[in-house]
C-alpha cells in the first residue's frame, strides 16, 4: 500500500478538483435536517391545534381528578325549607358512616313552633275487593273520589337555623336560611337565597373561585385541594375531601367500622367473639375481602384473571408460531408459494390490532377472559412469527452442515443444527411478549374481554370512584414490576448473559 503525501495529494487535488470536493448533502445535510424537522413540529403544531387545545383545557377539572386519586370526599347537602329549617342529608354509601355527627360541621338548633301540612289519604271503599270471575258480568266502575286538601298540623319541633361548615384551614361556608356566606382565607362572599324566585345573588362581585354562569342561577365556589360546594336557592350540596382512602379495610357494614388499630389489634388476639360461628380473625378477614366499597377479592381475582388471559394467549401464540416459522423460512423450507403464505398469514394476524380482534371475539364469545386470550393469540402469532421466520433465515449455516455432513436426516438436522441457535431467541422474545401482554390485557379487558381492565374501566365510568381507580392502576404497576423482573432474570439465563 503507498502512502501518498501532502505533495502528492496537492497535486492530485489540483488536477481532479472535483474527488476531494464534498458534496451539496455532504456540506448541507446538518442545517437541512434541522429545517425539515423544524417545519414538521411546525405542522404538526398548526395540524392539531395545539395552541387551541393548551388554551382552552379545563387544568382546574385535570388537577380535581389527580386529587380524587389519593382522597375521598364526605357530601353531606343541606336542604332549606320554605320556613327557613334546615335538613342535613349524606348519601346512603357515604364514606362516614351511618348517623354522621362530624366536628367539622356546626349546628344551631332552635325550638320553633311549625305548621306542616299532611297530605290526605285517598279515601276508598275499605271492604276487600271480590274476585272477578269470567262467567260474571262486568261489575260497575266505582265513581272516583274528589280530590282532599291535605291538612295542616302544628308542631313544637327542634330543627338546624344555621350550620357551619370547615371545609379547610380558612375555609368555611355558614349557611343560613336567607344567605350562604363563603370565606377563603382573607376573601369572603355572601350569596342571597330567594326560595320565592329561585334566585341567587352575590352581594358585589364574585372572586376568581366562585363561578355563576348564569345570573341568578346556581353558584359554585372552588376551595382548592379541600373541596368544593354547590349553592341554590333551595340545598346547599358540599363536597369535602379529605387525604387517603376512606373505609380501605373495613366499610361501613363491618363490626371492625370506625375502630382504632389498636383496638381491633386486641378484638382480633383477645377479645370476646363478635360472631359466636367464627372468630374474630376470620370475621375480620371476611370483611376485609368482601369490602363493598372497594371489592378486594373481585380486585384480586380480575388482576389473576388478566395475568392468566396473557400467560395462556402467549403460550399459545408461541407454539403456533414455532412450526409456522420453519414454513416461512425461506432457507429452511425451500417452498416459495408456502413460504408466501405463511408470511401473508403473519402480515394479516398482526395487522389488525389486537384491540380489535378483541371487539370481534367478544362480539362471537360474548364478554369474558376467551375473548381476550384470543385477541391476544391471533396478534401475537403474527408478531412472533415474523420475529422467529426472520431469526431462522439469519442462522449460521455452517452449523447445520456439520450436522448433515455426518448423515443425519432432514428433521435431525433442524433439532440439532437449527433449534439449538434460535431457541434462546424464541422464549426471550416469548418472554417479552408475555411481559407486555400483561399490560396490553388491561386494555382489551376494557372492551368486554374479562380481567381487571373491565373493572378499571367500570370505576371510571362512575366519575367518581377515582381512588378505587388508583388502587387498581397501583396494583397492575405492581405485577407489571415483579414480571418485568422475571422475564429480565429468564432472558439473561437464555442467552447467558448477566442485564443486571
Amino acid at each position: 500500500m503507498t502512502i501518498l503525501n501532502t505533495s502528492e495529494m496537492e497535486a492530485i487535488a489540483a488536477r481532479h478538483p472535483h474527488l476531494l470536493r464534498p458534496s451539496f448533502w455532504q456540506r448541507f445535510r446538518v442545517p437541512i435536517i434541522a429545517v425539515a424537522c423544524t417545519l414538521y413540529f411546525l405542522f404538526a403544531w398548526w395540524y392539531f391545534a395545539v395552541s387551541k387545545v393548551m388554551g382552552e383545557a379545563n387544568w382546574s377539572i385535570a388537577g380535581n381528578y389527580l386529587a380524587d386519586w389519593v382522597s375521598y370526599e364526605i357530601r353531606p347537602q343541606i336542604e332549606i325549607e320554605a320556613d327557613g329549617a334546615m335538613r342535613i342529608e349524606y348519601p346512603r354509601f357515604d364514606p362516614i358512616g351511618p348517623n354522621p355527627n362530624p366536628e367539622w360541621l356546626q349546628t344551631r338548633r332552635e325550638t320553633v313552633t311549625r305548621t306542616i301540612e299532611i297530605p290526605a289519604a285517598a279515601s276508598g271503599n275499605a271492604g276487600a275487593a271480590k274476585p272477578s270471575s269470567s262467567f260474571m258480568a262486568p261489575a260497575p266502575q266505582a265513581q272516583q273520589a274528589a280530590p282532599q286538601s291535605p291538612s295542616q298540623e302544628t308542631r313544637t319541633e327542634k330543627i338546624v337555623t344555621e350550620a357551619m361548615v370547615a371545609i379547610g384551614r380558612s375555609r368555611t361556608i355558614e349557611v343560613h336560611p336567607d344567605r350562604v356566606v363563603l370565606t377563603r382565607g382573607s376573601e369572603n362572599v355572601t350569596l342571597r337565597l330567594n326560595r320565592r324566585s329561585g334566585e341567587v345573588r352575590p352581594d358585589g362581585a364574585l372572586p376568581s373561585w366562585v363561578e355563576q354562569r348564569l345570573p341568578g342561577g346556581r353558584a359554585v365556589a372552588y376551595f382548592g385541594i379541600s373541596g368544593w360546594a354547590e349553592i341554590s336557592a333551595e340545598r346547599v350540596r358540599i363536597r369535602k375531601r379529605f387525604l387517603g382512602w376512606a373505609n380501605f379495610l373495613f366499610d361501613t357494614n363491618s363490626p371492625f367500622f370506625g375502630k382504632p388499630a389498636a383496638e381491633i389489634a386486641t378484638l382480633i388476639v383477645s377479645g370476646e367473639r363478635i360472631q359466636p360461628d367464627r372468630s374474630n380473625l376470620s370475621l375480620a378477614w371476611n370483611n376485609i375481602l368482601y369490602n363493598s366499597e372497594w371489592q378486594h377479592l373481585d380486585v384480586w381475582e380480575k388482576l389473576l384473571q388478566t395475568v392468566v388471559m396473557a400467560f395462556i394467549g402467549t403460550l399459545f401464540a408461541m407454539l403456533v408460531a414455532f412450526p409456522l416459522s420453519f414454513i416461512a423460512a425461506r432457507n429452511i423450507f425451500a417452498n416459495r408459494p408456502a413460504n408466501q403464505i405463511a408470511k401473508r398469514l403473519f402480515d394479516f394476524l398482526r395487522s389488525v390490532d389486537m384491540l380489535i380482534w378483541a371487539l370481534f371475539f367478544t362480539r362471537a364469545f360474548g364478554p369474558g377472559p376467551l375473548a381476550g386470550i384470543s385477541a391476544i393469540f391471533l396478534t401475537d402469532t403474527g408478531t412472533l412469527g415474523k420475529l422467529y421466520s426472520e431469526a431462522l433465515e439469519n442462522i449460521d449455516e455452517k452449523q447445520r452442515e456439520g450436522v448433515r455432513s455426518v448423515g443425519a436426516s432432514p428433521v435431525a438436522v433442524q433439532r440439532y443444527g437449527t433449534v439449538p441457535q434460535v431457541m434462546p431467541v424464541f422464549l426471550s422474545q416469548a418472554l417479552y411478549f408475555w411481559e407486555s401482554n400483561t399490560r396490553s390485557a388491561t386494555i382489551i379487558g376494557a372492551v368486554g374481554a374479562g380481567g381487571i381492565g373491565l373493572k378499571l374501566w367500570e370505576a371510571m365510568r362512575t366519575n367518581s370512584d377515582w381512588e378505587n381507580v388508583a388502587y387498581m392502576v397501583l396494583l397492575i404497576l405492581l405485577v407489571v414490576f415483579i414480571f418485568d423482573g422475571i422475564s429480565n432474570a429468564l432472558r439473561s439465563r437464555l442467552i447467558g448473559k448477566d442485564r443486571g
